[in-house]
């Protein structure tokens, strides 16, 4: 599966874009204009991607790459 194909599925499956989880991730504390805010860990956000939105792991992780700014 590509990674915008993830995406895709994402937004389908939440109804939120990969902008709506930038923004939430800033409100969080997770997420800065630069990437990920130093010190947060992969699974701080994994963790509330799962528990917030029912993500699977790999749909948690794409979103993390994304806030990390390795995928536009």
């Amino acid at each position: 599966m590509s990674f915008q194909a993830y995406l895709d599925n994402i937004q389908t499956i939440t109804g939120k874009s990969p902008n709506d989880f930038r923004a939430m991730a800033r409100d969080k504390g997770f997420a800065g204009p630069e990437g990920i805010a130093a010190g947060v860990k992969a699974t701080q956000i994994t963790d509330w991607l799962k528990a917030e939105f029912g993500l699977g792991h790999g749909h948690a992780m794409a979103i993390f790459a994304l806030l990390k700014g390795k995928k536009d």
